[in-house]
């Protein structure tokens, strides 16, 4: 097993439960981890034989373009999105920080975490 981490993906999104942050947006920091079976592309030096992190990056991006009220919601869509896509994956972990947040105070960033196994196919 190995570890691929893309880390501090930075994007512009209107998150938020509050009608202002949908329409002024944010800036949010995204850091994604996945577990795979990195051996054959250990030795073939392929990258058809591992995870693509462009393609990790493409999918962050493409779901935080997407407006939710909860950051929990972009995480899901991530993690979802990543397994249905990327047969290798057999673990992610996603983090979405909103920097900024609007909560009165000087708060930097507030981040969830979602973790999750790639569930097994049963018969």
């Amino acid at each position: 097993m190995g570890i691929i981490k893309v880390e501090n993906i930075r994007v512009f999104a209107n998150h938020g439960c509050l009608k202002e942050e949908t329409l002024i947006g944010s800036d949010y920091r995204v850091d994604l981890k996945v577990k795979a079976n990195l051996s054959a592309s250990s030795i073939s030096d392929e990258l058809v034989d591992t995870v693509d992190y462009v393609f990790l990056n493409n999918i962050v991006r493409e779901e935080m373009d997407k407006p939710s009220k909860l950051l929990e919601t972009v995480a899901q869509r991530i993690i979802d999105r990543i397994f249905n896509e990327d047969k290798m994956v057999t673990k992610t972990s996603v983090w979405v920080s909103k920097i900024n947040p609007p909560i009165g105070g000087d708060v930097e960033m507030v981040t969830i975490k979602l973790s999750q196994k790639r569930k097994s196919l049963s018969k």
